[in-house]
Parts: C-alpha cells; structure tokens; sequence
C-alpha cells in the first residue's frame, strides 16, 4: 500500500490543501480532496481493481496517484474550482490580469490620433501564476530517499552565479 501526498498550496490569498491516499489492495481506489480550512473544495476517486494483478503495482498505482494529485493541483491554480469556493461564501483575493487585458492605452500620438500607444502592465497573466506550493506537511511515501549530493539544478545555479556578489 502507498500511503500518499500532502500538499498546502497558496491561491489568490488562501491556502489551500491537497491530499492523495490510496486504500491499498484490499480497497483498492485512490483519493484525492482540496481542502479549504475543514472544508472539502472538491474530491477525485479513482477505482483500480481492474489492474490489481497487473506486475509492478506499486509503480503502477504511484504513477496514477501522482497524476491524480497533480491534476487537482492545476485544476485549483487555473481556476477551475472558483465557482465553487464562490459558491461556499469563501473570497478569494481578485484573479491577476489576463494577458490581453493587461494592454492598455496610455496615450495618443500627436500625428494620428486614431494610433494608440500601449504600455503593458506587471500584473500577472491568465495562467494565475499566482498560485505556489508554500508546504509540503508529513512525509510523503513516494518520494525516493534524497541523495546526499546537490541536484542537478543546484549545480547549475552554483556554477551559473559563482564568482558573483550577492545584492
């Protein structure tokens, strides 16, 4: 049995928790909740007795609950559930500015008017890259034991600023 992931995710001023379990084989199902506070947002099952003799199950039913948690992951930072969470009497603070609404006239030009000058804003964009991974609670029984060795995105980080002064 894989026991699962846990994650506290900071969306437009809230934060929010996703958590995958899976039931084992003798239930065999995966869940995965958001959570808001005690509040369940949304809940995914899925039901895999269909592949309980299937070799390597573990990787198996690994591969499935990380996809499961990942979608909710998503769903949650494109969106999809702001009806919902609306619909709950929750706020949320406003959703950043779509790409296209983030163009906005400054000025006239002199020699036509009809031109507009534009001057894009900082204000985000439509794939609310607001949202971030704040905590990762518990231990989560996928994950490999870590190696005592930086990662490769550490050894390109060091080999990229050495020799520079930080700010």
């Amino acid at each position: 049995m894989i026991v699962g992931y846990n994650h506290n995710v900071s969306y437009r001023g809230k934060t929010f928790h996703v958590q995958t379990e899976d039931s084992g084989p003798l239930r065999p199902q995966l869940v995965t909740l958001l959570y808001l506070g005690g509040t369940i947002i949304s809940s995914k099952k899925t039901v895999y007795a269909d592949i309980i003799k299937v070799d390597h199950l573990d990787k198996v039913v690994e591969e499935l609950a990380k996809e499961q948690h990942k979608g909710m992951l998503r769903g949650l930072t494109r969106g999809e559930f702001d009806q919902r969470i609306a619909e709950l009497g929750i706020a949320l603070e406003p959703a950043p500015v779509k790409a296209e609404e983030a163009v906005r006239p400054v000025a006239q030009t002199l020699d036509d008017p009809g031109e507009r000058v534009t001057e894009e804003t900082a204000a985000g964009s439509a794939d609310h890259s607001s949202a971030a991974i704040v905590a990762e609670p518990g231990i989560d029984k996928f994950k490999k034991s870590k190696p005592t060795e930086p990662s490769l995105e550490q050894l390109i980080y060091a080999y990229l600023t050495a020799g520079q002064k930080g700010s």
